[in-house]
């Protein structure tokens, strides 16, 4: 069941409906959460949730153990124990193929035999973003930093809760189970921004990223070689405005679907595009996902606390486990590590010369080159990012490179929607909150006139076909 979809739509108002009958007793809301989430998962394939249930399980014993136990080895034998079966989960189902094959090449030269047939186990819907969140709650307990401890039911409604389980955001438990117990509450004007929320996200994915996707992405990466070095380029920037779009919609109606439920997610993008230097991007995109991996890999392996050549050292890990975090493929550690090695060579300039000034017309005029240097690094990478595999990525970059003229092939819709895409990324975010409000204040009929026309109606003036979220892949 996709956000995008007329089913959904009957299923969120029916939970809704649901929900705030029922919303004064704590269990009763709680199970229809439960049932929802349930229900919203099981409609791609039922059997994950036992993977999830047994997995909530093991740490929920183990959270168990840190307030009862005084001892800090045990306390550190029960964490150990925590994350080894729970990453044990991600990597047998998500990365037991990619090590076999590796492994099989490697032992190929020395005459060992690796078995050759793909285990062909099914990655279950939103395991890595499963796996990140139960971690954290696990850690920030042993860590003392979540006071009261929850039954296993809410342990689990935590992780399921449907308007984030399958691609984000990676939710703190200060923004969720730490509100089951209040009494939730929703005003006219906190129900119209989430419904608000859910229309934009709905517009940004059916008629910005889809039609972007279909329209030229797509077509382009699968055979390069049909294409001039100007249309590949252009397709570049086409999946970097179609990634932002498809993942950033997918945020903001899981934000505007939580709102719904009386819970605030925090934002997880920031227009991350008007970046001048990487760092800078990575604390705009992503963002659960890159302070998850600032609060619970880099500080716990040093930060840059360290001597400098460890911060470096630490930098490169951080950001190649997060290139493999997206996809069993090496390409995708590739694409991180070569993130990694750029951060690395910042921060060495920026020790060499110090960090440049934020004020002043020099500031500005560096500040306008930085940002189109991170653009273009990020356009970049993302070719080994988006091609199928290495050899694809090649051919797009040898392609890029012959420097051969003529855009025939970038239709006038595409044209079109890379100028909507590029104009509101840079549009002032105050307007943005100005549009909510001006839609808030319209009446309940005409906000559900309006909700539905853009979920159903873009689609079909757009003229492409449905796809799912990009980020469900990983």
């Amino acid at each position: 069941m996709y956000f995008h979809s007329l089913q959904f739509l009957f299923f969120l108002t029916a939970t809704f409906a649901l929900y705030w009958l029922v919303h004064r007793h704590k269990w009763a809301r709680l199970g229809v959460l439960m049932g929802a989430s349930v229900l919203f998962y099981s409609m791609w394939t039922p059997w994950p949730l036992l993977l999830f249930a047994g997995a909530t399980a093991i740490n929920h014993l183990c959270i168990k153990g840190f307030r009862r136990f005084e001892s800090q080895a045990a306390r550190r034998a029960l964490l150990t124990l925590s994350i080894v079966s729970t990453l044990g989960v991600l990597c047998t189902f998500k990365y037991a193929d990619l090590f076999r094959e590796s492994l099989r090449v490697l032992l190929a030269p020395l005459g060992l035999e690796v078995r050759a047939e793909p285990f062909g186990l099914l990655l279950p819907v939103g395991l890595s973003f499963f796996t990140f969140q139960a971690l954290s709650y696990v850690i920030d307990h042993y860590r003392g930093e979540i006071p009261k401890e929850r039954t296993y039911f809410e342990h689990l409604l935590y992780l399921l809760f449907f308007p984030h389980l399958v691609a984000g955001p990676i939710v703190r438990a200060s923004h969720l189970i730490e509100r089951f117990d209040d009494v939730p509450s929703l005003t006219a004007e906190q129900g119209g921004q989430g419904l608000y929320r859910i229309a934009v996200g709905l517009a940004k994915k059916l008629v910005i990223a889809d039609v972007l996707g279909s329209g030229l992405v797509d077509p382009v990466f699968a055979t390069p070689d049909a294409y001039t070095s100007a249309e590949c380029f252009v397709a570049a920037v086409a999946y970097s405005f179609e990634l932002y779009f498809d993942f950033s919609a997918y945020s903001d109606i899981a934000i505007g679907t939580a709102a719904l439920f009386g819970f605030k997610f925090e934002e997880n993008f920031n227009r991350p595009y008007l970046a001048t230097n990487l760092f800078e991007f990575w604390s705009r995109w992503h963002i659960s996902l890159s302070t998850w991996l600032r609060d619970y890999l880099y500080r716990p392996l040093g930060g840059n606390r360290v001597s400098k050549p460890r911060a470096l050292f630490n930098l490169m890990v951080v950001m190649g486990l997060g290139g493999l975090w997206h996809g069993a493929d090496w390409r995708f550690a590739i694409w991180g590590l070569a993130h990694g090695a750029m951060e690395c060579l910042i921060r060495v300039w920026w020790w060499v010369t110090g960090k440049p000034p934020k004020e002043g017309k020099v500031a500005m005029v560096r500040a306008g080159f930085g940002m189109l240097a991170t653009f273009l690094v990020v356009v970049l990478t993302r070719v080994v990012f988006r091609s199928p595999t290495l050899e694809h990525a090649g051919e797009m970059y040898l392609r890029l490179m012959e420097g051969s003229m003529g855009l025939a092939n970038v239709s006038t819709l595409v044209w079109v929607i890379l100028a909507v895409a590029a104009v509101s990324h840079v549009t002032p975010l105050r307007l943005f909150h100005q549009a909510g409000e001006l839609f808030v204040r319209m009446p309940v009929p005409v906000r559900a006139v309006v909700l539905v026309a853009v979920g159903l109606g873009v689609r079909h003036l757009a003229s492409v076909e449905t796809r799912p979220y990009v980020y469900f892949q990983f």
